[in-house]
């Protein structure tokens, strides 16, 4: 090894990391497993052992470090020994990644993506729905595997960790509901819709007339399935259309983990496009991943694997469009710890299942998967990544003036049995 130990011995300070070459040899760089006081947490620094299986990977880390471990790990080009593993690495990695930040080469790579990003984030009709055909067209039974039994892939709802995955997500369909105030007969776009449990929920708790925007068939034709098998087939239909394909007038609109896709550039269109979609009176919800610090970009590895196209925005860039829109911010709620918890749920239940994923879909796919999930869940519990939620109206009294109203609408349905 020539290029990467001195950007190692800069980089790792807490925990120990020893990297193995091809010809065998090992290099160790900091003073080992340590507790440290990170993002107001103590955190352990852990000890990791990769082994590098070609010689090439070391140039690859050091010029480009997010996508050459993730396709290394992929490629098997990249293992682990002594008990360690690639969330080991990813954690070693977060709580150290400033001093990776300020190497000259990585300041240069950050720049050139950032000003890139809008390029990367060009979501035009017709290419949008490409781009969330890479993610959501994977088959409906892989997800089965690991996620909960409402299938609800997006942010749970946790009142405390303990509570478990289902409880958790039964009560962030609750906390929407009580949000937009639904009233039996109104109706209810839900764009993105994904599985469909949140078109079913509010049909069956509320007695809405639900129409759900999906631009991935597969996901489609498995939640009209799932409509019909719940009772609300007549309440429910599911659209294979673009949000800004589609014309009409709604009591209320929802949006959950739909943003990410949109893209900086189309921001001021999708908040144009919920706004001619409300009646008069309407309220509208966005649910969606957000980054604490100001305006940043899409890491390389899931911009290319993960979500072509995503991205999770500032604040200051949500708000720079919604205020050009007329709309009224009526309420935002930030949930810090919420997905840090619900990552955590669904990588524990993909390890364990992870054979099978094997035998589904390949070994380079379920370590794709686990660095991916692994990634996000560290993102979310010492990262900058959080989730919003953000309460619009075309008018100052669309929505009651008090919070109070979501707490006592969430005990009538959760006495409902909802």
């Amino acid at each position: 090894m020539f290029l990467l130990p001195k950007l190692l011995k800069r980089f790792v300070r807490q925990g120990r990391l020893t990297v193995i070459t091809p010809d065998n040899q090992r290099h160790v760089f900091g003073s080992g497993p340590a507790e440290i006081l990170f993002a107001g947490q103590m955190k352990t620094a852990p000890a990791v052992t990769v082994r590098f299986h070609d010689d090439r990977i070391e140039r690859e880390i050091f010029l480009n470090p997010e996508m050459a471990l993730a396709e290394g790990y992929m490629d098997g080009r990249i293992d682990f020994e002594d008990g360690s593993s690639i969330h080991d690495l990813l954690s070693l990695f977060w709580m150290q990644r400033k001093e990776l930040r300020k190497h000259p080469i990585q300041k240069v790579v950050r720049k050139i993506r950032f000003g890139i990003r809008r390029f990367r984030m060009h979501n035009p009709l017709g290419l949008a729905g490409k781009k969330v055909k890479h993610h959501y067209d994977i088959p409906t039974e892989f997800y089965k595997l690991w996620l909960d039994e409402t299938m609800t892939y997006s942010c749970a709802y946790w009142h405390s960790p303990e509570v478990g995955l289902e409880a958790a997500q039964k009560a962030k369909l609750r906390h929407l509901a009580a949000k937009l105030k639904i009233e039996p007969g109104m109706t209810v776009l839900d764009i993105g819709s994904g599985w469909g449990e949140l078109a079913i929920y509010l049909a069956k708790a509320c007695g809405a007339k639900v129409t759900g925007l999906n631009v991935s068939p597969d996901q489609m034709a498995a939640a009209q399935k799932r409509a019909e098998a719940a009772g609300v087939g007549d309440a429910v239909t599911f659209i294979n259309k673009d949000y800004r394909e589609l014309k009409g007038s709604f009591d209320r609109v929802v949006s959950v983990g739909m943003m990410e896709h949109v893209g900086v550039a189309h921001y001021l269109e999708y908040f144009e496009a919920i706004r001619d979609l409300l009646t008069p009176d309407g309220i509208a919800l966005v649910h969606c991943i957000g980054r604490v610090g100001p305006p940043g970009f899409t890491g390389p590895f899931f911009d290319k694997y993960i979500f072509p196209g995503g991205y999770a925005p500032a604040m200051s860039e949500v708000f720079a469009a919604v205020e050009q829109t007329g709309l009224w911010s009526s309420d935002c709620e930030f949930w810090r710890r919420h997905y840090h918890w619900t990552l955590h749920a669904w990588r524990e239940r993909f390890m364990a299942h992870r054979p099978e994923v094997v035998t589904m879909m390949g070994e380079r796919f379920a370590r794709m998967w686990e660095f991916y999930l692994s990634a996000c869940e560290i993102s979310f519990d010492i990262g900058g990544d959080m989730v919003f939620q953000l309460l619009l109206g075309p008018h100052k009294s669309a929505v009651p003036v008090v919070r109070d109203y979501i707490t006592d609408a969430e005990r009538v349905l959760e006495a409902r049995g909802f």
